[in-house]
């Protein structure tokens, strides 16, 4: 367990919290994004630079769930990273834990 250990915020804080939370969300999404792209570019075979999309029917299945897997990985990743970071931050400015 985590000796920091995040005491459950007051309603306001979580109602505050909200327009800063769907920000930062609009952010990681195009953030992860624009990662996955370009590790996209530079690992993919042939010449696609782009990653193949579910009804494009000249990239093989197995090649469309790998990039769908890498895909779902750095979106997670980058959301729970910047959903975290800014929980801190906005703690950090208010005193107040915005979740639980």
């Amino acid at each position: 367990m985590n000796a920091r250990a995040e005491t459950p915020g007051s309603t306001p804080a979580k109602i505050l919290y909200r327009p800063f939370g769907l920000i930062s969300s609009v952010v990681a999404g195009l953030l992860a994004s624009m990662i996955f792209k370009k590790l996209w570019a530079r690992a993919a075979p042939g010449d696609h630079a782009d990653p193949p999309k579910p009804l494009e029917s000249e990239y093989p299945l197995k090649e469309l769930l790998i990039a769908a897997a890498i895909q779902g990985v750095i979106y997670s990743v980058v959301k729970a990273s910047v959903d975290r970071g800014g929980a801190r931050a906005f703690q950090k400015w208010t005193g107040e834990w915005p979740g639980n």
